[in-house]
């Protein structure tokens, strides 16, 4: 059965950080990142619904910009 991560470019340097369920942080160590069992996990993890805020739409969700869910 696959596993599944979470992966995104770094900001500012090459290379790329992964997404560690502890405290919702970004590692650069791939030892340390969250695996999923499924990818549907994954996705519902790095989805960006649109919520109101102060009457204007706004993405909830930015720190998973540019992320993509990799299968193991």
């Amino acid at each position: 059965m696959a596993n599944y991560h979470i992966k995104r470019p770094r900001p500012f340097e090459s290379g790329d950080v992964y997404y560690k369920s502890d405290g919702d942080q970004w590692t650069d160590t791939y030892a340390d990142r969250k695996q999923f069992s499924t990818e549907a996990q994954a996705n519902a993890q790095i989805s960006n619904p649109t919520k109101m805020v102060n009457g204007f739409p706004t993405k909830s969700n930015g720190g998973f910009a540019s992320a993509t869910v990799v299968e193991e």
